[in-house]
């Protein structure tokens, strides 16, 4: 599967448009009327719009760097075999650049035609690691640099190199195995809400509607609704980006989280209660 680059710009202009699409709905919602079930369900339809396309485009873009991370060890490997039978590090570049590092190697091209087209090395290797813009690769490529820069046997680096972003990889799998579970407590947590909620509905509420308690009446069957309603819409949106946070280091990943809990929400409260 070929992964696409997502731009900085793409960015910004997608969450500019899903923010603009969330107000019209919220303001069609305040037109529909503030006391009423339909209002909820287009303030939810609003802020489903609101982080669904963003968290579709953060997702991609983690997938293309995940994968240039992960090519980057067979990358030094391949400049270590070709400086080793006398090629220098440009030629060992382009030699690399002829292979398939999945999304690296379309950025190795780029690279290597700026250096044809008269960039000197080291600027051609800054573009190469402000394009990509990832924790390996911005700590790598300076040590590539300075290396450059003082001569000698280059590949004796660029070993050095592959075995430290292999580790770096082996460190995070790991430390995303070992969060899994607690992603995992977030996801029952909120499912117990939700299945608690249910059971009151259909064991405990309606026995109790209506009845006086201290002069005044309970609330009706819809208005507890809408006040447990706003409750998970509250608990899915922020269970979800903790669960990102905790998972993949960001808060922006935990959106396809909060996305996956909300629809949950409004499936139960559509079509159970």
């Amino acid at each position: 599967m070929k992964l696409p680059r997502i731009e900085k710009w793409e960015k910004k202009l997608i969450w500019i448009i899903s923010i603009i699409l969330g107000i019209l709905i919220i303001a069609i919602a305040f037109l529909v009327g503030f006391n009423s079930m339909i209002f909820d369900e287009l303030v939810l339809l609003a802020i489903a719009a609101t982080f669904f396309p963003p968290s579709v485009v953060n997702y991609l873009d983690y997938r293309w760097k995940k994968s240039i991370d992960e090519h980057l060890p067979d990358l030094f490997r391949t400049i270590v075999q070709a400086e080793q039978t006398g090629m220098t590090l440009y030629q060992a570049l382009e030699e690399a650049a002829n292979r398939d590092y999945g999304p690296l190697t379309k950025e190795l091209r780029k690279m290597v035609a700026q250096i044809s087209w008269g960039m000197t090395l080291e600027e051609a290797l800054r573009s190469f690691s402000k394009r990509i813009n990832t924790v390996l690769v911005q700590r790598t490529v300076p040590l590539i640099i300075e290396a450059n820069r003082s001569g000698g046997k280059i590949e004796k680096v660029f070993k050095p190199l592959g075995d430290f972003v292999q580790t770096t990889l082996l460190l995070e799998k790991e430390r995303k195995t070992r969060t899994r579970p607690y992603i995992a407590i977030i996801y029952v947590a909120f499912y117990v809400f939700l299945f608690t909620m249910v059971l009151l509905f259909k064991t405990f509420f309606v026995n109790i509607e209506g009845m006086p308690v201290l002069g005044s009446a309970i609330m009706g069957e819809e208005e507890t609704k809408r006040v447990f309603f706003h409750i998970g819409i509250i608990q899915a949106l922020f269970g979800g980006l903790i669960a990102g946070k905790m998972g993949e280091g960001t808060v922006s990943a935990g959106l396809k989280h909060s996305l996956v809990m909300l629809l949950s929400v409004y499936l139960v409260f559509k079509f159970i209660l």
